[in-house]
């Protein structure tokens, strides 16, 4: 050997016990019961459970072709799936949960007897494996709503990822974790047999609300337990604790802890950018509940996108990116200064980071509002290719209904693999593909606590101005701060400030006038106007609100006539 190489053993342990003794399993009681009857063989495996951060990342870099970056993150990769696979999502159909489910596309049916087949295959998968690791944690930092989550995986990068986005739990916690509410065994190495009955493929992400297991075959895309965890939050929050789970993301002002505002948004509308005030605090990235006691986030870490990332466009997101301790995900990078290629997406469109929530500096933690404070202001963003929606519109109650049951934004290119035009998209409640309940129920529930709080609505629109995509141009992200920051400081709540108007069409109140903010831009119709494209304004506005009301329809019979009539109106 060559002197100055580094053995693959470490000669010397701090515990002073050998490196087989380490490896000994050493499970008593409840915990040994609970993986023997799982089907582990403990004689032959080795589970690592709640590895240390150090540990997951030597055994990620020694097993799985894992490196180091520059500044201490742990880059891996996935594999040929880079993103979710939402047409191998499953629900099983069984008796405790089947009237509740809103089936079809979203939720596609598995007989029981299917999934247990999966389960055999996952666990048969898992124990040829020479190490499998366990991540105990909670969803939800609301004490009286918190889920205990016990995942179980064949990749270190896998634990480190779930680690980061689950509530750690202090060492006391662990001691008495006991028995998990909800399991996922994730076997994604391993593929589904697709010519078992319900398969259509090599992949399978399921769920089991009567066994409250979750089980992943064929996909290493460390995104699909962070979203089953969410899908599991979507059906338990509002039917066991009458709490309503948002896709959304939280902050608070650093001086008023009343000062709550939540931020809706699909991929590529700002969220996670707009939420990372550094004049507030942040509560969380992406997934929340709205209790009877106010906010809280579900999640322990945030998982942001890497493409274009930069210190100087998104500091306290890039700051945390590169740390030690976080994970980017299929991100490229110098093989000789291992620094992250933010701008490569060579590999995947959907290059990723998790850490920590305590990775960005103003966190709040406890990651929830204070007892009994409630959103002062909800905030949907839309990304409008179409260059209609005004910049900001002050919504009534009814119209923020129907704006979160629409969800709309557009997608352009480089929010997703394959989108070169943009492409109007409308998903219900901005969380269509993670909801286990019928949209009707969460919008109910979300009207009902916007009237009981009296929040404030706005719909802000994050994209094109003065024309459609590539004839107008994007609004600036310093004229949207703008606009989020009147309306923190109150200035948008003011009608003698602001000289609302209508928007006709869409019938949006809308200002005359926002600080640091061109009124030129404010008003759609001026805006095309300027570049003398009345008409073509005209023609587009009328498209934009015809995919309004095609896309409405389909919930006109489960809602209230009052929120129907509350969109747009040709």
């Amino acid at each position: 050997m060559d002197p100055h190489s580094t053995p693959h053993g470490t000669p010397y342990i701090w515990n002073d016990h050998s490196t087989e003794e380490a490896l000994g399993n050493s499970f008593i009681g409840q915990d040994l019961e609970f993986f023997s009857d799982a089907g582990f063989d403990l004689d032959r495996l080795y589970i690592r459970r709640n590895a240390p951060v150090a540990q997951l990342y030597e055994d990620a870099i020694l097993n799985e072709g894992a490196v180091i970056g520059a500044d201490g993150a742990l880059i891996n990769f996935s594999g040929a799936k880079t993103g979710r696979s939402p047409r191998d999502k499953r629900i099983v159909y069984e008796e405790t949960s089947k009237d509740d489910i809103w089936w079809g596309p979203v939720n596609i049916k598995m007989d029981e007897h299917t999934f247990e087949i999966n389960r055999e295959r996952a666990i048969d998968y898992l124990n040829t494996r020479q190490m499998v690791y366990v991540v105990d944690g909670y969803a939800g930092w609301g004490p009286e709503y918190r889920i205990k989550i016990r995942v179980v995986c064949a990749r270190a990068y896998h634990a480190l990822f779930m680690r980061n986005m689950l509530i750690r739990p202090s060492p006391e916690e662990l001691q008495n974790f006991g028995e998990p509410d909800f399991i996922i065994y994730n076997a994604g190495e391993f593929p589904a047999n697709r010519f078992t009955q319900g398969m259509t493929s090599q992949t399978s992400v399921e769920i089991n609300f009567k066994r409250m297991e979750m089980v992943i075959l064929g996909t290493e895309y460390a995104g699909e337990m962070k979203k089953g965890v969410f899908s599991i939050m979507h059906y338990l929050q509002p039917s066991q604790f009458n709490a309503l789970s948002l896709h959304a993301a939280a902050n608070v002002g650093a001086e008023d802890d009343g000062d709550v505002t939540l931020f809706f948004g699909l991929s590529g509308t700002g969220k996670t950018t707009l939420s990372a005030d550094p004049t507030r605090r942040l509560i969380g990235d992406d997934e929340h509940v709205w209790s009877a006691d106010g906010i809280f986030n579900i999640e322990g870490g945030c998982y942001a996108k890497c493409a274009s990332l930069t210190a100087s466009s998104q500091p306290s997101i890039h700051a945390a990116a590169i740390r030690f301790g976080s994970v980017l995900e299929n991100v490229v990078y110098d093989p000789t200064s291992r620094e992250p290629q933010f701008d490569d997406t060579s590999i995947t469109e959907n290059t990723r980071v998790a850490y920590p929530v305590e990775f960005v500096e103003n966190a709040l933690i406890p990651a929830m509002s204070e007892h009994g404070k409630h959103p002062r202001n909800v905030i949907f963003l839309t990304c409008d290719a179409f260059g209609i929606l005004p910049p900001v519109s002050r919504l009534t109650p009814e119209q923020a209904v129907y704006h979160f049951i629409a969800g709309y934004t557009s997608k352009t290119p480089g929010t997703e693999e394959g989108v070169l035009e943009p492409v109007p998209t409308f998903s219900t409640c901005y969380s269509a593909p993670f909801l286990t309940l019928h949209p009707s129920r969460y919008a109910s529930m979300f009207e009902d606590l916007v009237r009981e709080h009296n929040t404030a609505c706005w719909l802000v629109n994050t994209g094109w101005v003065g024309g459609k995509y590539g004839v107008g141009s994007r609004i600036s992200l310093g004229h949207t701060r703008a606009i989020i920051d009147a309306i923190h400081n109150g200035t948008l709540s003011s009608d003698e400030s602001s000289h609302w108007h209508n928007y006709p069409v869409f019938n949006l109140s809308i200002p005359s006038s926002v600080p640091g903010v061109p009124d030129g831009i404010l008003d759609p119709g001026k805006a095309w106007a300027q570049h003398g494209d009345e008409e073509a304004f005209e023609r587009q506005r009328a498209k934009l609100a015809g995919l309004f009301g095609k896309a409405f329809k389909m919930f006109e019979d489960d809602v209230d006539e009052k929120i129907s009539d509350a969109g747009p109106r040709l």
